[in-house]
């Protein structure tokens, strides 16, 4: 917690605490007969009143806060704590009183070592219960700051470990194609140097995107977008057939934001799971956005040889919690898979910014 308001807090419950004072003190003055007189008529009885009720809760309040809790509390020892906030009240008590007495002889206020004993037990009782109520309001407090403290400590370390594994996630995204495109376009630049060259700039422009744009929170969905379309030309260089793939894009992409590398998970796994590339369709990809959802369906055919495997180079549960991480109560995932098809829809609410 910040300093400024550690220092607001204590400031605001001793004006609370002065200000109970001063209606005790009002209630006793019209009860013994002043309310015809000026309130404060006798300074020496508001001084010693003062006194008697400021001190012993300076005391006991900033005591229990600083030495107790520190020694006793925080250390759950109870017994001791229990022991030594008895022992704090009662020098308290016996403090005060002979203070109190100092000022009966300077004529000001009644003193308390020379009255009856019965009004010297009164008198310190009443100091030693004012000590441990502002004691226990300085254990409450600094229990507070502590707590609230370790509250925003813990917020932090979530925050942290969040961004981490965020990081650690998108870092997992395999990069395997990168490999068979290199490959590929290695094969490529024999037979055409031109078309590898332009090869190479599109997984250029795809390193490029993974290595910076992956660190932004948001990026424009054109950019990941522009990435999925130079990702899905890579993997053509695999086949001979253009048309394997179907990609589009319907609506206004404009000024709509999106966590980065969120679709391409499962455009990945199609094609690492997609059936003969030799037909048409084999893979479809639609994006369709409008002003308050982004709604991305990705199909692939499969063989029924291909029935048991896990679809996903991260594994369905790896892109679920990044979902969950991103857009906690902001998208809707559903998964499925017939006999030949393996079908993913996801829907995220989206805004324009």
């Amino acid at each position: 917690m910040k300093k400024g308001v550690v220092v607001s807090l204590h400031i605001g419950y001793w004006l609370l605490y002065l200000f109970l004072l001063f209606i005790i003190m009002l209630c006793l003055q019209i009860g013994a007969g002043l309310q015809t007189k000026p309130i404060f008529y006798d300074y020496r009885f508001e001084l010693f009143f003062s006194f008697f009720a400021i001190v012993p809760g300076v005391i006991g309040f900033y005591g229990f806060y600083y030495l107790l809790f520190d020694k006793f509390l925080i250390r759950r020892n109870i017994p001791l704590l229990f022991l030594s906030g008895i022992l704090t009240c009662v020098f308290i008590s016996l403090f005060s009183g002979a203070i109190l007495s100092i000022m009966h002889y300077f004529g000001i206020g009644p003193g308390i070592y020379g009255e009856n004993l019965y009004t010297v037990v009164a008198l310190l009782t009443i100091i030693a219960i004012i000590a441990i109520l502002n004691g226990g309001m300085g254990l409450l407090t600094r229990g507070f700051i502590r707590w609230y403290a370790e509250l925003k400590w813990k917020e932090e370390l979530m925050r942290k470990n969040f961004e981490m594994e965020l990081a650690l996630i998108k870092s997992q995204i395999s990069p395997h194609f990168l490999f068979n495109t290199l490959n590929n376009i290695d094969v490529l630049i024999t037979k055409n140097a031109e078309k590898a060259s332009l090869y190479l700039n599109k997984l250029s422009d795809i390193m490029r995107f993974m290595l910076y744009e992956t660190k932004n929170e948001k990026i424009p969905l054109a950019k990941e977008l522009a990435y999925i379309e130079k990702y899905i030309d890579l993997q053509k260089i695999r086949t001979a057939n253009p048309n394997f793939v179907d990609f589009k894009i319907i609506g206004n992409t404009g000024n709509v934001l999106i966590s980065p590398m969120i679709l391409l998970p499962f455009i990945e796994n199609a094609f690492k799971h997609a059936d003969n590339r030799k037909n048409e369709n084999v893979i479809r990809i639609d994006v369709a956005v409008d002003k308050k959802q982004l709604i991305f369906e990705c199909e692939n055919k499969y063989s029924k040889s291909e029935l048991e495997q896990e679809f996903g180079g991260l594994g369905n549960e790896l892109i679920k919690r990044r979902l969950k991480l991103l857009y906690p109560l902001n998208h809707a995932l559903l998964i499925s898979k017939n006999a030949d098809i393996y079908s993913v829809k996801l829907a995220i609410n989206i805004h324009e910014n």
